[in-house]
Parts: structure tokens; C-alpha cells; sequence
């Protein structure tokens, strides 16, 4: 156990810390901070991504495994008081844990024989976009794509809103929208933008086939959703039916709902005793 509590802010190793908050000390340092049991936990299933861990006296017992885990793999602990804690955290109601870690992103080149695949092109909210993420993770996704004109998805909000999966799949970060569009169309993936007068609704999509092969799906802002250049760029344009009376589905739900029917169509195809 860390036999040290930092007390102040004041501390440099806490200021270090407190300033990964901001994105351009993030993108300096190429560190972040990943709030919370959850996170911390899958942060620390990866070798060297975990380079300190700051916890509370009650956090420390109630995570005793986590706190083990994070020794046993030469990864300073640091004991520190509640209201430290409380200008670490990005959050009203802190939950005692808090981990320094590495950059995670890999190059697009990374992403192998992909069969499903993310791309937030324009996604401003940090929540939304760590919905996504989870979402994707969930369906199976081989990876997520953040174009350059997307939210930096080491936002503090968004990785709580990925609630670890940031550390599960492949994520892509910065690169323009024309050069993540030919590199999975070079990869012989369908490329589909979703999008509200989409040509084709999702039931038609799937109902013709377009879901049982590689697909890549292009999610766009939450207010106007995607530009024409970018809708250009697709094979197709989808729109998730609307079989109530509500307005729209937002869009962390809309990405769920097309991730779950492709992934669905793409295991049936796989599982077909004729495939």
C-alpha cells in the first residue's frame, strides 16, 4: 500500500496530473486520466498503459484487488485525501480511483480484415461519442474511427461514457474523413452513412443484403448530422424507421440500434449451415 497521502494540490505530481484534464496537455504528454473502478480495471488488463494510480483511504479498501493488481505490476500507487481527489476527478462525486494512463489509439493502418466498423465523423459530444464506443464494443466492432473533426475521445466524459471499452477495441483518432473512406473501401467494406432522409431505411438495408458483408458505418454530428461531402463519400445513405411519433433518435441510440442489425445479420450470415 502507498505509505505517502498528498494532502494539496499544490504537489507537482498532482498539478502533472490535475493538467491532463486539458486536451493540450493530453496531446503533449500523450497520457489521460481514467476515472473510476470500471475504467481502471480494464486500463489495467493492458501492459503498460497504467502509469500511476491515485486512490482514497476508502477506496483502497473497498478496491483492495485493484490496488494488488496495480503493485504487483510496479504501478505507483498514491494514497490521497478526498478533496484532492476531488480536483483530480472530473466528476461531482468522485469514486476514489483515478489512473494516469497512455495514449491507446492505433494507426488506421492497424485495423486488419475488419468486418464492422465505426467512424464519428463531426461527433462533438464527449458523451455521446463514449456511448458509441461502448456500443460498438458490445456489437463486436473491430474498431472505432475518430476523424479529425471529431471530439478527442481522451475527453474525460467521454471515457467514462465508454465505461472501459475505450480499452477494449481498436480506436482510430485524427485522420481526415476521405482517407478513412478509401482505406476501408480498399478493404472491401460497404460504406454507410447514417442519416435521417438516408435513401434506403435500415430494414431495407438489411433486407437487401447490404449488412451481411464488411460494413462501415459514418455517424455525423448530434445537430446536423453529416455534410454532403461526407454523404458523398458513402455507398449508401440509411435511416433507422421511426415507427412512433417521436422527432428522431439521438444519435448514440441510432448508432446502437444499426450496430446491433448489423452485427445480427452478419452472425446469421456466418452461422447459416449454407454460408
Amino acid at each position: 500500500m502507498a505509505s505517502h497521502e498528498f494532502t494539496s494540490i499544490r504537489s507537482p505530481r498532482i498539478k502533472g496530473a490535475r493538467r491532463l484534464a486539458k486536451r493540450a496537455f493530453r496531446q503533449r504528454e500523450r497520457r489521460f486520466l481514467a476515472e473510476g473502478p470500471q475504467a481502471v480495471r480494464e486500463a489495467l488488463d493492458l501492459p503498460d498503459v497504467v502509469h500511476e494510480l491515485y486512490a482514497t483511504a476508502e477506496a483502497m479498501q473497498r478496491h483492495t484487488a485493484l490496488i494488488r493488481t496495480a503493485e504487483q505490476a510496479g504501478i505507483p500507487v498514491h494514497r490521497v485525501t478526498l478533496d484532492v481527489m476531488g480536483e483530480l476527478a472530473q466528476t461531482v462525486t468522485p469514486q476514489g480511483l483515478l489512473a494516469v494512463c497512455s495514449f491507446v489509439d492505433v494507426p488506421l493502418s492497424a485495423v486488419d480484415r475488419p468486418r464492422l466498423v465505426v467512424v464519428l465523423s463531426h461527433v462533438r459530444d464527449p458523451g455521446n461519442a463514449g456511448t458509441v464506443l461502448r456500443s460498438a464494443d458490445a456489437a463486436g466492432a473491430d474498431a472505432v474511427i475518430f476523424t479529425d473533426a471529431s471530439v478527442d475521445p481522451y475527453n474525460g466524459k467521454c471515457v467514462r461514457a465508454s465505461a472501459g471499452s475505450l480499452f477494449h477495441l481498436p480506436v482510430v483518432v485524427g485522420v481526415r474523413i476521405e482517407e478513412v473512406t478509401g482505406f476501408l473501401r480498399d478493404a472491401g467494406l460497404t460504406l454507410l452513412a447514417a442519416d435521417g432522409q438516408g435513401k434506403r431505411t435500415l430494414d431495407e438495408a438489411a433486407d437487401a443484403g447490404m449488412l451481411t458483408g464488411p460494413v462501415a458505418w459514418i455517424f455525423g454530428n448530434e445537430a446536423w448530422g453529416l455534410p454532403q461531402e461526407t454523404l458523398a463519400l458513402a455507398d449508401e445513405t440509411v435511416s433507422v424507421p421511426i415507427y412512433g411519433r417521436a422527432e428522431s433518435l439521438n444519435l448514440a441510440t441510432a448508432a446502437t440500434v444499426c450496430l446491433y442489425a448489423t452485427a445480427r445479420e452478419q452472425r446469421r450470415t456466418r452461422l447459416s449451415p449454407s454460408s
